[in-house]
């Protein structure tokens, strides 16, 4: 992963600001690289262009730091990449993938005389996996940029005073105004000898298939614990994720890289249904004397505490969060399964005065993004990869600060939009039937792109940490769009909750049946209490949304303050 800041001008470079620097610099505190080129090219100014390149380097692949930008020996051409190249055309790219990409894109300029077009795309679309980039031509004097379709990488652009353009992984609001989130619907290009700089977009040639629009005929089959469809939801989850957390290098780590007891791997544990899943899998993966953290986060909420003083006086203020009940519960529910392993729940607490005392951080790091909901989550999303808490000694019962090491957290975002998980869902087929179910969840994929996940990805890096996405991965998605609906979720004309096979001793009991495939084989993965918990939005169960007393009423979209 990187912090990218490149700007593209006109008579005299310009340079991103101290701030900005320092923010990339928290992205990416393994390498910096500060790169100017000057390009004598015709323009309507007859001056030098400019391009100035700030970039810095969280090392999380291969067996060394490979400092950023990647310049080309003979020519001038540069690549600046945010991301991580799991695979290209469906072949597991291994060690350090910057540098495979760069070759890739030369190769593709290198092979047609107009690689504006077709070439670049079809490099672009045989990689898989969570990528910003800009990448320069120096042959057909092009600059490219983007984010990968699903847009799980930031990247920022605005237009410069004198018709340039500069780009950046983050904002340095109020410095510089004018932000925008580059859209991750295709590649863009530019001709810096045009000016003003007028980006063209190349649209993706999309790779992933549409949602299946089957619907049943006749009745439709109950799901079972070992039904062809559960056994291939393992096959392909598990093969996501261990493309994703084996082979993670200790390379930058301040600590003795031989210490065991320093972690890799750390999960944004909310105890719910996705995450704990992919903890439990996690668990088969990955060396038995590797720890793993759980990442739990609780607010000091005093809308909540208000609430809450008439029923229990006594009740802590984090450990009363529903994210902390549900966590410490599936936290032992792994301990249980999953013996032999050490295991680490980070009880993250964040009193409210430390809480808006970081309030203008996490506002910056999240712009453009500035709505309420923005800012709930963001505080959760922020917090928790600090990783900053307490543990639990299991021996005394006393808890003492701990900070985690690990630089990679695994998100479970995906699940909800690929298996049926939000209320809407189920508001859509209790209206309209299978149908509905499948337009509400057709819509959820379509729009992945335009959600969120740029905004997540800048509040997450602050602290040098990579989220990853296993319920995201391109492979994983497509198999899963090509299931029938009453294949992925437990909505049925006859009855919504009957919807389990009973096929042996094991079988569970009635489930929710929202995600009920994952809830199945939580079920069969011993995770019992898991697969029966209940879908709950991450700023109502850590207890970030509407924290501020004395404001009035707020709506998750109305713009924060300041």
């Amino acid at each position: 992963m990187c912090g990218i800041y490149c700007s593209i001008s006109f008579g005299s470079p310009i340079h991103s600001s101290r701030e900005t620097q320092e923010l990339l610099k928290a992205r990416g505190p393994d390498s910096t690289q500060a790169v100017s080129i000057s390009l004598q090219i015709p323009n309507p100014t007859r001056e030098a262009v400019h391009i100035h390149i700030f970039s810095t380097v969280l090392a999380l692949r291969g067996d060394h730091i490979e400092s950023q930008p990647l310049k080309d020996k003979h020519t001038e051409s540069f690549l600046c990449w945010n991301g991580e190249a799991w695979r290209e055309n469906g072949q597991v790219i291994g060690g350090n993938d910057s540098q495979h990409v760069f070759t890739l894109l030369l190769r593709a300029c290198q092979s047609s005389a107009n690689p504006s077009t077709e070439t670049v795309i079809d490099a672009l679309t045989s990689i898989a996996g969570p990528f910003a980039f800009i990448f320069y031509d120096a042959v057909s004097c092009r600059l490219f940029y983007g984010r990968d379709h699903l847009g799980r990488r930031s990247l920022l652009s605005r237009a410069t005073c004198n018709g340039g353009m500069a780009f950046c992984s983050i904002t340095d609001v109020p410095l510089s105004p004018g932000w925008k989130e580059v859209e991750a619907g295709g590649v863009y290009c530019v001709a810096p000898s045009n000016l003003p700089l007028s980006p063209d977009l190349l649209p993706w040639t999309m790779n992933l298939p549409r949602i299946d629009r089957s619907l049943p005929n006749g009745s439709v089959p109950l799901l079972s614990l070992s039904s062809e469809t559960i056994l291939k939801l393992e096959k392909y989850l598990r093969q996501s994720l261990h493309l994703r957390i084996t082979d993670v290098p200790n390379l930058g780590q301040a600590k003795n890289n031989q210490d065991s007891e320093d972690a890799k791997i750390a999960v944004l544990f909310s105890g719910g249904l996705d995450c704990t899943l992919l903890a439990r899998l996690a668990h088969d993966l990955l060396p038995p004397s590797q720890p793993i953290d759980l990442l739990n986060v609780a607010f000091e909420n005093p809308r909540s505490m208000v609430a809450a003083s008439g029923k229990d006086p006594t009740a802590s203020a984090y450990e009363s969060c529903p994210d902390r009940k549900t966590g410490r519960s599936s936290y032992l529910e792994l301990l249980r399964i999953c013996g032999g392993r050490k295991w680490r729940f980070i009880a993250i607490n964040v009193p409210y005065k430390e809480s808006e005392s970081h309030h203008s951080t996490i506002a910056g790091l999240m712009a453009p993004h500035n709505t309420e909901m923005d800012l709930s989550i963001a505080k959760a999303l922020y917090f928790a990869a600090r990783g900053q808490g307490q543990i639990r000694n299991t021996i005394s019962g006393q808890d003492h600060p701990y900070s985690t090491d690990a630089r990679v957290l695994l998100s479970g975002l995906g699940a909800d939009e690929l298996f049926g998980g939000y209320r809407r869902h189920a508001t859509a087929y209790a209206r309209d039937g299978y149908p509905g179910l499948i337009e509400e969840l057709d819509l959820d994929i379509q729009r992945l792109g335009q959600r969120n996940l740029g905004r997540d990805d800048r509040v997450i890096s602050h602290w040098a940490k990579e989220a990853r996405y296993p319920y995201l991965d391109e492979e994983f998605m497509k198999w899963t769009l090509q299931l029938p609906v009453w294949e992925k979720c437990g909505f049925r004309p006859d009855s919504a909750s009957t919807v389990v096979s009973k096929e042996d001793n094991r079988s569970p009991p009635i489930l929710d049946p929202a995600k009920q495939a994952l809830r199945l084989l939580a079920w069969r993965l011993g995770m019992e209490q898991v697969a029966r918990e209940r879908k709950r939005a991450i700023q109502f169960g850590a207890r970030t949304a509407k924290m501020q007393i004395g404001k009035g009423r707020k709506r998750g979209t109305d713009l924060i303050d300041g």
